[in-house]
């Protein structure tokens, strides 16, 4: 019998979702019992339809500093979760609540603060998004990925830990990874992964360059929901799906090289499986510029080579794998030294903490 219970919320993003599976399996070994708070119809709601916890929808709303219709209804919609939250704190009696973030965390996080149940909040990435700034003075402790966020929160609220990572991930096999893909080990593996969505930019990019790279590696496309080239198909070397599940731990071992965006918890599960990367953070025109602070960051660490988006062309990719694949033992030796690997246990232990008090 479970002796405590934790309300886990989080949600727009599988960002959002995804560390919060990865908590999971360490807080049942730890005895508590734990709901899921998201909205009533977002990606979370399907992701945690795979998990024996109970959902709990409510009514969410985002607030935006630009002109849309829905600015009108959305602050009903909030006024609505925050209503639905405190009956819903009523009811389970949490002894804790973390939050991933997410507009949908807001009302449940103020929620719960104000019945007095403690609030561990995540921010993924080095400046804290809006939902979480929201949430930061009903918080606890605020657990960050980065050490330059904590320039940004609270004195003596924040502590790094690194992303929660899904222990799957470590258990992947590469000969399964490698036959998955019809690639055998007589070349390198490069993975490119374009991030829940996909990445025109990307796809388009590593395409081009295509013949280059064939040469020396095979080829793994992960280039997102209706994005695949079917002149492509049968390509020699080069495999592409619109995204993959359960295969992931394995295409991520059998992967020697990793290009990717540079979303937060993506960087974080590449830096905790040791894996030489080139990050492609999205551009100022299509982001609040965050994954270029986490890339920035990332290279600053000796985790990752960085190319921006703005740069990016045929040469100055095809230049920034030969490079990464020329320094990867450098790579790999700063990321086995920089203790992403322990974030679930961390984390873990901060819930504790604050149950406890």
């Amino acid at each position: 019998m479970a002796d405590k219970k934790i309300i886990l919320t989080g949600g727009g993003t599988a960002g959002h979702v995804t560390p919060n599976i990865a908590l999971m399996p360490e807080l049942k070994k730890r005895g508590y019992e734990i709901f899921y708070v998201g909205s009533k119809e977002g990606m979370e709601k399907d992701l945690m339809s795979n998990f024996d916890v109970p959902y709990y929808g409510i009514s969410s709303g985002k607030l935006r500093r630009y002109f849309d219709v829905k600015n009108f209804t959305d602050p009903f919609r909030i006024l609505s979760g925050y209503n639905q939250s405190k009956a819903l704190i009523k009811e389970i009696q949490p002894d804790v609540v973390f939050s991933k973030g997410g507009f949908v965390t807001v009302p449940l996080v103020k929620a719960a603060a104000k019945k007095g149940v403690p609030c561990v909040l995540h921010e993924s990435d080095i400046s804290p998004g809006l939902a979480n700034r929201l949430c930061i003075k009903s918080a606890k402790v605020i657990c960050t990925n980065f050490p330059e966020t904590i320039r940004h929160l609270p004195e003596g609220k924040a502590q790094v830990t690194g992303s929660p990572i899904r222990q799957e991930l470590f258990e992947g096999d590469k000969k399964t990874g490698l036959d998955f893909c019809g690639f055998d080990d007589s070349k390198p593996v490069i993975m490119i992964i374009g991030g829940s969505l996909g990445s025109v930019r990307v796809n388009e990019a590593v395409r081009e360059i295509l013949p280059q790279l064939l040469e020396e590696y095979q080829v793994v496309h992960l280039c997102g929901k209706d994005k695949l080239d079917e002149s492509l198909v049968g390509t020699k070397g080069y495999v592409q799906f619109e995204y993959v599940q359960k295969e992931l731990k394995d295409l991520m071992k059998a992967a020697d090289l990793v290009i990717s965006r540079a979303g937060a918890n993506a960087i974080c599960e590449l830096a905790a499986l040791h894996k030489p990367n080139i990050l492609i953070p999205l551009s100022l025109e299509a982001s609040r510029g965050d994954q270029i602070l986490n890339a920035e960051s990332f290279e600053r660490q000796g985790y990752s080579y960085l190319l921006r988006e703005e740069d990016m062309t045929s040469e100055t990719l095809l230049r920034g794998v030969k490079t990464t694949w020329d320094k990867r033992e450098e790579f790999i030796e700063a990321m086995e030294t920089g203790g992403h690997g322990d974030a679930v246990k961390k984390i873990a232990d901060i819930i504790d903490s604050v149950c406890e008090k």
